[in-house]
């Protein structure tokens, strides 16, 4: 059984740079071996069908989000974190410490500048290391 592989590039680009560091992100995981490839997208899939029925709030779903939809990446992000909690890879102290890390990170950025998470920053939270 072969796993199946993202595209070289997603279909769309990013509308915001977080976008395609979630989705980077989610490739190292796979290439790292913490879950497969197959894997991500039944769990992601799941999700997917969660969030239509929610933005519905039917049993039937409407449509799902779309890659150039703001909401597809915030469901690609829960369904990372839930993933990663699953596989025991993160808990959800870490993921909202790396969370204010981040929000930190961008409120002290000065304007114009890329918004960098520093290694020390990382270390200094506990977080773990992929």
């Amino acid at each position: 059984m072969s796993d199946a592989r993202p595209p070289a590039l997603p279909e769309h680009t990013f509308a915001e740079p977080w976008q395609a560091y979630a989705f980077a992100f989610t490739l190292q995981l796979a290439d790292a071996g913490c879950f497969t490839w197959a894997e991500w997208t039944a769990h992601f899939a799941a999700h997917l069908k969660s969030a239509a029925v929610r933005d519905h709030a039917t049993e039937h779903p409407g449509p799902l989000p779309e890659t150039n939809n703001p909401h597809y990446y915030d469901v690609w992000l829960d369904s990372l974190q839930t993933l990663l909690i699953e596989r025991g890879i993160a808990t959800t102290d870490q993921l909202d410490r790396l969370k204010n890390a981040w929000t930190t990170a961008y409120l002290t950025t000065p304007h114009g500048k890329p918004v960098v998470l520093h290694t020390e920053s990382v270390r200094s939270r506990g977080l773990p290391r992929v």
